[in-house]
């Protein structure tokens, strides 16, 4: 019988302050555990604006420790009451002046797992990350959740296919990659990149972008977020363009045997060959 995790997204706007987009998104791990929910990923930076359309040291203020900050503590509370794993892409504070687009996972129990740092950091108009964030240096790990083995890519890092195979290698079973990307920029992108990662990797891809124009900027993000299974299937409909909105989708994990003893890519891998791919 093939083992099925009930796994959600959110998609919201920008309320206007930490504090109540923090209330926002407990109101929606409680609405997606009520809902059977054993996994629940947010957005890009979920509890702040999307501060990169600027340069501003004001926002470096937005930044926490992780684990040990207030935000993770509060969501670890919240996953242990709900029995839900919680993935919490967040602005860490490593030290001062040390800072990475990070994203905390958190078990069912409430315990931290661990941590993913947002490995390529984009610098184009609308997207000012330089500014705000040191490229990560955890690698890809992969962690071993009460809802299965689970890996995050954020963002800007979907475009290229180095960590979604290391994901994958790890065994990741589903790859979650939380964003904050626009209308203009990269809506075409959008429903081709990350459905093409889960075909060429065979695992599960949850990607998520928040909505809204927001004060700092005219990045108009446009949702749609989604599941989508090993042979680029959408699992169930794309999420709305405009409006906040909570994903929770069945994935049945017996596709990626199904589909791994169709397509061999693991074992028809040459890594021998690859060694001028790593060259500067």
């Amino acid at each position: 019988m093939s083992r099925v995790i009930r796994a959600a997204l959110f998609q919201t706007a920008w309320t206007g302050d930490k504090e109540s987009m923090i209330q926002v998104h407990e109101q929606a791990v409680r609405d997606a555990a009520a809902q059977g929910a054993q996994v629940l990923c947010f957005q890009e930076l979920f509890y702040g604006p999307y501060f990169c359309q600027v340069q501003d040291a004001a926002y470096y203020e937005y930044a926490e420790r992780v684990p040990d900050g207030p935000t993770v503590r509060r969501f670890q509370a919240l996953a242990e009451e709900l029995g839900i794993v919680l993935v919490l892409p967040m602005y860490e504070e490593e030290q001062p002046g040390v800072l990475y687009n990070t994203a905390a996972v958190i078990d069912a129990d409430g315990s931290y797992l661990g941590k993913y740092r947002k490995t390529h950091i984009p610098q184009v108009k609308g997207f000012w990350e330089k500014f705000y964030f040191r490229p990560g240096n955890t690698g890809w790990p992969v962690f071993d959740t009460a809802a299965g083995r689970i890996g995050v890519y954020i963002c800007y890092d979907r475009h290229f296919p180095e960590g979604w195979r290391a994901l994958g290698l790890a065994g990741a079973e589903i790859v979650f990659n939380p964003s904050a990307t626009s209308r203009s920029l990269s809506s075409y992108l959008w429903q081709l990149e990350q459905p093409a990662a889960a075909v060429a990797n065979e695992y599960f891809v949850g990607a998520i972008n928040r909505v809204g124009v927001e004060p700092l900027g005219d990045n108009d993000f446009y949702g749609t977020s989604y599941f989508v299974d090993p042979e680029a299937q959408f699992v169930g409909e794309v999420a709305g363009d405009k409006e906040p909105e909570l994903v929770v989708r069945d994935l049945d994990m017996g596709k990626l045997r199904e589909v791994r003893d169709r397509w061999q890519f693991y074992r028809d891998r040459a890594p021998a060959a690859y060694g001028p791919l790593t060259a500067p």
